[in-house]
């Protein structure tokens, strides 16, 4: 085999050609397209070192994706109110980076509608679309409200998924694209269902802070998979630091090999080489 890239894995960039997902590898500043590798067989080497992605510090274990424990634990972007925005605790002036808080969190946010292994509710920021929806294997999406914080994008999402998910299931993701569903009369029910409140929310931080989304279609998702797997089986670069079998697809974060699937935003910040 021949190897075509080597570095730190990050999350692989995926932009849209028409509906059509495109992959590439990023392997510290080098891209490798991933779609021209389908059907072809492929090995993923993990080199036995892992560097944090903020301060380069070698580290035995990735915390949140890519950290080491010093940055994982004093950085903003690695704190509580990231997966519970609704948590934020900027306003009280305990924020761990309040420039970085100012810029990534106090700007506009998107809720939207996913159908990926069903209809869920999340949340991005707006310069985060179509990527979040890729990223996550959405064949289905659609933005449906727009705040002006990731704080309220939080409590719009805390009301809202008590009518609908809020997370994937993983596995019933990589057995097949979700059945299509109407996502705009989704909206709409959502909306019937928890109008007293989002009045609520609108009156606590005012109308043009929390904006219905009613003017945008759904977006269509084609991710390049020719065969879906008949059973489920996770590579662990930990354990075993090779992953290598016929490339199946991608989907998501995923790649689907004929001998088990891999996340590659699992193994963000490992140094890994790709053979073909």
């Amino acid at each position: 085999m021949i190897e075509i890239g080597r570095g730190a894995i990050s999350k692989m960039s995926a932009r849209l050609d028409g509906p059509n997902v495109q992959y590439a590898f990023r392997l510290g500043e080098t891209e490798v397209p991933v779609n021209p590798l389908i059907g072809t067989t492929v090995r993923l080497e993990y080199l036995g070192a892992i560097h944090c992605t903020h301060c380069g510090r070698k580290t035995k274990t990735s915390f949140s994706q890519g950290y080491c424990y010093p940055c994982m634990t004093k950085l903003a972007q690695c704190d509580v109110c990231i997966m519970s925005p609704e948590r934020c605790h900027f306003e009280a002036g305990t924020c761990r980076e309040p420039e970085w808080g100012q810029k990534f969190c106090m700007t506009d946010h998107v809720v939207y509608l996913a159908n990926s292994s069903g209809v869920k509710v999340g949340i991005t920021r707006a310069t985060q679309l179509p990527t979040r929806w890729l990223d996550q294997g959405a064949s289905q999406a659609l933005p449906i409200m727009r705040v002006s914080t990731r704080q309220q994008s939080g409590f719009v999402e805390d009301l809202l998924r008590s009518q609908v998910a809020d997370k994937t299931n993983w596995r019933a993701l990589l057995k097949g694209d979700a059945a299509a569903v109407n996502l705009a009369e989704v909206r709409d029910q959502l909306f019937d269902s928890c109008a007293e409140g989002l009045l609520g929310l609108q009156q606590r931080f005012g109308l043009q802070a929390i904006q219905p989304v009613t003017d945008v279609e759904p977006l269509e998702i084609r991710y390049p998979v020719e065969q879906y797997p008949a059973k489920i089986i996770s590579f662990n670069l930990d354990k075993n630091p090779i992953a290598e079998g016929t490339l199946m697809g991608i989907k998501g974060q995923y790649l689907i090999f004929d001998t088990g699937v891999i996340n590659i935003r699992k193994y963000t910040a490992y140094q890994l080489a790709v053979h073909q």
